[in-house]
This record gives C-alpha cells, structure tokens and sequence, in this order.
C-alpha cells in the first residue's frame, strides 16, 4: 500500500506543477453570435486580452462588433453593436483544458440606420454594457487554445432602455508565457 502511494504522488507532483504554470497574457480572436432581446440574430467579432496576475486571476479587455438587418414593409434596417468591456477574470486551470468566469463592464455603441424613399437615416447612441459569462479554451500547444465556446449575458443600455441579450463566441486563444 505505501509503494503504491509513493507512486501515486510520484505521478501526481509532475501533473501539479504543470497546473500552476500560466500564460502571462491571452490574446483571444474569433466569430461572435448576439440574440437580442428584441429577436434580432447579430453576427460579428469579439477579440480580448488578458493579463493573468496568477493561475486563477486575471484583467481582461474584450471587444466586441455585431451586425445584422431588419426587414419589415420594404425596407431593410441595418443594425450594428460593439462593446468595449473590462473587468476581472477568474480562471480554473488544468494541463489540457481552461475554465474562466468573468464580470465585465465598459461601454456599448449601438446603431440602426435605414434607406426611406432615397434618404438615409441613422440613430446611434453610446451607453452602458454589462457581460457576465464565461467559456472554455482547450489547449493546442504551449502558445495556441482553441475557445470552444464563450457564453454571456450581454446587458446594454442604449437610448434609455436597457436591452438583455446573449453573446456566444468562439475562436483562437494566443497564449504568451
């Protein structure tokens, strides 16, 4: 029983010091899906960085830019959303596959614009975002995780109504020792 324990920790002190190495920033790219609250399908980017203080910490930058249109009695109303969002991190590290939680706050640009009989008109409008969520990256190799997914609630305040929507993306995660 002790050979076996020896063993055991043998094997298990190697995987335990993997699992405290981090990457010291993550720079994340890739392909965003926003459903409005109001039914609209949006479809863009999101990009972020992260600054990892430790294994489980970290400081993330995410941006984001969806686009989509709306067509109701002959004519068509194109629709854009970006988000510039910042917060904490939290991060659940193996040797082979990362979990994160964040809370991310910053700013929401939102616009409309539609052709009338020739003329064109917009509205746009600068708010409040609000994203709570989190994903998982697979790692690749030292340098390179897949995201196989981030999920949010994507709050934003545009033209003093607040609109709850969910944001799904997924990407490549560069990842800087």
């Amino acid at each position: 029983m002790r050979s076996f324990l020896a063993v055991f920790l043998l094997f298990l002190l190697p995987a335990l010091a993997m699992a405290q190495e981090h990457p010291k920033a993550e720079i994340f790219g890739g392909y965003s899906y926003v459903r409005t609250e109001g039914g609209l399908n949006l479809h863009g980017w999101n990009g972020s960085v992260a600054a990892n203080v430790n294994n489980w910490f970290g400081i993330v930058a995410d941006f984001s830019g969806q686009y989509g249109e709306y067509s109701e009695f002959l004519t068509t109303i194109d629709v854009n959303l970006h988000s510039f969002l910042f917060g904490p991190r939290f991060s659940f590290r193996s040797p082979s596959v990362s979990g994160f939680a964040h809370v991310l706050a910053g700013g929401t640009r939102g616009g409309a614009g539609v052709d009338v009989f020739g003329a064109g008109i917009s509205v746009n409008d600068t708010g409040l975002g609000l994203a709570v969520g989190g994903g998982l990256d697979v790692r690749v190799s030292d340098a390179l995780a897949v995201r196989v997914f981030q999920a949010d609630y994507l709050m934003v305040r545009l033209l003093g109504e607040t609109g709850n929507n969910a944001r799904l993306s997924a990407g490549l995660v560069f990842r800087i020792p």
